[in-house]
């Protein structure tokens, strides 16, 4: 299949708003807990006045201007003026430390930063005799402190209105297809990060390939809580933005739970960790439910299973069995479903593998999960499962317009219009991951069947090799440990040693929940974290898991450590465990387990 190929991103905005002047655009919750929106037609009056304030700030075609801050519509605003500029938006994680922002700004030669509010700018003033090319930094939200180098984005919008359109048309005009619309940084798990330039191209062909392959209307809310410093968050946006679809921002993680219900999105991208708490929280509130409503729920997952397999198999549901699942949806999963909403007919995970058994729970209770594969190099999708032919624990069969094999030594590689324009600043790095036919060499290791679907077993760095020979791909093992609810993250250890250990991290609201019913006596959660008692309900958990294994594959011992966060340097924004660093840092206690 081919896909219209657009100039740029500014006429795909434009064919959208013509098509749907008046339709919502998009809308976020606002201080005082209301929801406040724009139309496609004022959203482009906006859009316009950043092109504008940028051109008279001397911003020029090609030039970066980054953005630090949470998902919020002045992202969106800001990236869609800037690309309609001519310039290259560079996204920034909002939770990066002052010294991980220092890199990217100056390593992606920023003139402008655009800044979520006093939290970022507290970073930006601790680092600001090293950012020697911005020129001016503004504030989305909150007081300004310091000199005129800073202003409020209300203020930033006002420098423009002298400009005549024509400037922005002739800017807009003058952008081709080719020309780079976007620097992603990658997480940096193995080294610095990487810049990931991406095309308009890229980026615009990616989110049509991509929403060709869902179940997507025009009347769609859809929710977005997700990173837009992460291209997958960008795919998504740069596809609603195609379609004319209805995006509502969540207004921090910490509030997307509620967001959501409020929100009631009919579809919404998302990481496996959502659905693992999500999970870990209903099983284990019928759980401490216990009695009659236990009872109730697990004959309801045994019902839904019977639902979900007849579906996998493609297979008429028995008449008995679909009088069963009614009362079961009634009586148990209508519940989850008014958590998520009420209106939700599928969601799709990416970032990181899904654990194919909270994939089924969520099928057996009516919620599709379908999961798929990208990574920042080829814009973030190349697999996705379709809503009428899916596969737990398999990525998808790829998008119309991508290829894929699978190398002599299992990797999996892709050549298409998604893959990245070259690596910023780094031609060695460039020319090792794309080879001279165009394929991008990714680093996963997998295998693909008679019907396309692509099966991820884990990553060539990753793969322990025992000092039996054993060759293990850890992430399946991980993957399978931390759905106990009592088990937060999971970093398998093990190559060139005998046997297989783990770090592992606890599950802090179940741990001490466990802690209280049981008369475990504690001052604050480190105290938990040595508990024998704690250990010991560790090991059990363990214990069952290591039955999904062959023996060279089970943890024989386990360490408990303190939580991988992204303060400690130990996870990614992108919420990827570090394992070179997680691994340094706990080497004293890894060497201990041998």
């Amino acid at each position: 299949m081919t896909f219209k190929t657009y100039q740029n991103v500014h006429q795909i905005v434009k064919e959208t708003v013509d098509n749907y002047t008046d339709q919502p655009a998009f809308r976020w919750t606002n201080q005082s807990g209301d929801y406040e929106s724009v139309t496609w037609g004022h959203f482009y009056d906006q859009v316009k006045q950043v092109t504008k304030s940028l051109i008279s700030l001397g911003v020029q075609k090609g030039e970066k201007v980054d953005i630090l801050s949470y998902t919020c519509y002045k992202w969106v605003l800001s990236d869609v003026g800037t690309t309609t500029a001519g310039a290259i938006t560079v996204g920034i994680y909002q939770s990066l430390l002052p010294k991980d922002c220092e890199y990217i700004i100056n390593h992606s030669d920023a003139v402008v930063l655009f800044i979520e509010d006093e939290t970022q700018l507290k970073k930006i003033l601790s680092i600001r005799d090293k950012l020697t090319k911005v020129k001016k930094v503004v504030m989305f939200t909150g007081d300004l402190e310091g000199d005129d180098w800073v202003i409020s984005f209300d203020e930033f919008l006002t420098l423009g209105k002298d400009i005549p359109d024509k400037e922005v048309e002739d800017r807009a005009t003058n952008i081709t297809p080719q020309d780079e619309a976007a620097i992603v940084y990658t997480s940096g798990t193995t080294g610095v990060p990487k810049g990931v330039v991406l095309t308009h191209d890229n980026l615009l062909f990616t989110a049509q390939s991509a929403l060709d392959c869902a179940d997507t209307k025009p009347t769609d809310q859809m929710f977005l809580f997700l990173p837009l410093a992460h291209v997958f968050a960008r795919m998504i946006v740069y596809g609603a933005l195609n379609q004319g679809l209805s995006t509502t921002f969540a207004t921090s993680m910490d509030t997307i739970v509620d967001e959501i219900k409020k929100s009631q999105p009919d579809w919404f991208p998302s990481v496996p960790r959502i659905f693992e708490k999500v999970y870990s929280k209903v099983v284990s509130g019928a759980e401490a439910a216990g009695g009659l409503k236990l009872k109730i729920f697990n004959w309801a997952c045994a019902v839904g299973n019977e639902v979900s397999d007849c579906k996998l198999n493609k297979k008429p549901i028995p008449f008995f069995t679909n009088i069963k699942y009614g009362l079961a949806t009634k009586l148990v999963f209508t519940k989850l479903h008014a958590a998520l909403g009420g209106n939700l007919r599928w969601a799709v995970s990416g970032a990181a593998p899904l654990n194919a058994d909270i994939a089924k729970f969520f099928h057996a209770a009516g919620i599709l999960v379908l999961e798929g594969i990208g990574m920042t190099e080829n814009t973030s999708f190349t697999n996705v499962n379709r809503i009428d032919n899916y596969r737990f624990g398999w990525v998808g069969q790829p998008g119309p317009g991508i290829e894929q094999k699978i190398a002599e030594d299992g990797e999996v590689m892709f050549r298409g219009r998604n893959v990245m324009k070259e690596y910023y600043k780094m031609p060695a790095e460039t020319a090792e991951t794309i080879d001279e036919d165009g394929w991008l060499h990714t680093g996963d290791l997998g295998e693909i069947d008679d019907e396309g679907f692509l099966r991820i077993s884990g990553r060539k760095k990753d793969l322990i090799i025992t000092a039996g020979g054993k060759n293990i791909a850890p992430s399946p093992i991980e993957g399978t440990i931390a759905t106990s609810k009592y088990i937060n993250q999971v970093c398998v250890i093990g190559d060139r040693r005998k046997f297989l250990s783990a770090l592992i991290t606890l599950d802090q609201d179940n741990i001490t929940e466990y802690a209280q019913e049981n008369n475990i006596t504690f001052s604050n959660f480190e105290e938990l974290i040595k508990n024998e008692k704690i250990n010991a309900l560790i090991q059990q958990a363990v214990d069952e898991k290591n039955k999904n294994f062959a023996s060279y594959e089970t943890i024989k011992k386990f360490t408990i450590v303190e939580e991988f966060t992204i303060e400690n340097d130990l996870i990614t924004p992108t919420l990827k465990v570090k394992k070179n660093v997680v691994q340094k840092v706990y080497q004293e206690a890894i060497d201990a387990m041998y």
